[in-house]
């Protein structure tokens, strides 16, 4: 299959990772599994290590762009073939990672979105629901994208889009540039239905409400840089 990477973005997960890590390791034998800290000040890094990752750290919080750019630019270098992000709160199922690898593994793309709604909308909260939908507004009103779950964490690139993406965005706005950079490199991009898995752990992190508009803001001004 050629060499894969997992990178997992942490802040502050001390509690999660390891059995994050495990979960991974349990579904991907062979699989290089990359933690990059994003400035955590509890024990994160310990435990990762402990739990046989490799970790990469920023000397500050950045944010999930920022770490997310950190190990795509990580995988780079490294002559990685292939990618997939995957979230280090519990809210995926480690068993989705191949299915969303699937579709790269067969030529039929360079980009898939894990996505939680073609499945599970029943089980999305309420909450969660109003932030994907607006952010799917978003990326089809600012990239002329449609997308089912724009959101989504778990994501996988082959060495094409490895190599062709660039990440300028520090905060959550990062899921939307993906898509952003899916047009503006022509990769070919498909959806995979995952699992639903929310927790009140992992409800407590991801994007709020609250940050639509100033996600918004932020990919207008990517736009133009």
């Amino acid at each position: 299959m050629g060499k894969l990477l997992v990178i997992v973005p942490a802040f502050n997960e001390a509690s999660v990772i390891g059995k994050t890590i495990k979960g991974i390791r349990h579904s991907l034998k062979d699989a290089e599994i990359l933690v990059v800290n994003d400035g955590s000040s509890d024990t994160t890094v310990v435990e990762a290590k402990k739990a046989g990752a490799i970790v990469v750290s920023h000397p500050i919080n950045r944010g999930l762009g920022g770490a997310l750019g950190t190990g795509l630019y990580w995988a780079k270098e490294r002559d990685i073939d292939y990618v997939t992000t995957f979230d280090a709160d519990g809210q995926h199922d480690p068993d989705d990672i191949l299915k969303v690898l699937k579709p790269i593994l067969s030529g039929n793309a360079d980009v898939v979105i894990g996505t939680r709604t073609k499945s599970g909308w029943n089980e999305i909260p309420w909450d969660r629901k109003i932030v994907l939908t607006l952010s799917n507004w978003l990326t089809w009103w600012l990239f002329g994208i449609k997308t089912t779950d724009s959101t989504s964490g778990l994501r996988a690139f082959n060495r094409k889009a490895i190599e062709n993406i660039q990440i300028k965005t520090d905060q959550m706005e990062v899921s939307n540039e993906f898509f952003y950079e899916i047009k503006r490199c022509k990769l070919r991009l498909k959806e995979v239905p995952i699992k639903v898995m929310y927790t009140d752990y992992s409800r407590s992190k991801g994007q709020k409400n609250s940050n639509a508009f100033s996600v918004g803001v932020k990919l207008l001004l990517r736009l133009f840089r």
